[in-house]
């Protein structure tokens, strides 16, 4: 068994329940962790071998262009479709960060952080 991880992926995108939200856009971070069995990509130096984490980036980033008013919808999106398009990945968790949000405050960023299970 073994991780990937992806750390502070950078998307613009138009998340949000305020309507400016949808039409400025806001900054975001995603992180993401993936576990699956590694024990072959790890002796035979093969990319088919293993789960591409360009595929998983770009899982991410064309999700994350779809808006959604809750990270909560677009953090569950995201790991279906990891689930469905790369069946070897057992568990998955994954944040989604909206930096400087408009709530009336001084708040570097909130996020969102939902784990699952394949199958």
């Amino acid at each position: 068994m073994g991780k990937i991880k992806l750390n502070n992926i950078r998307v613009h995108a138009w998340h949000g329940c305020l309507k400016e939200e949808s039409i400025i856009g806001s900054d975001y971070r995603v992180d993401l962790e993936v576990s699956a069995d590694l024990s072959l990509p790890s002796i035979s130096d093969k990319l088919n071998d293993t789960i591409d984490y360009v595929h998983l980036n770009n899982i991410v980033k064309e999700e994350m262009l779809q808006k959604s008013k809750l990270l909560e919808h677009v953090a569950k999106r995201i790991l279906n479709r990891i689930f469905r398009e790369i069946p070897e990945v057992r568990t998955a968790e994954i944040s989604v960060s909206k930096i400087n949000p408009p709530i009336g405050g001084d708040v570097e960023s909130v996020a969102v952080t939902l784990s699952a299970k394949n199958g």
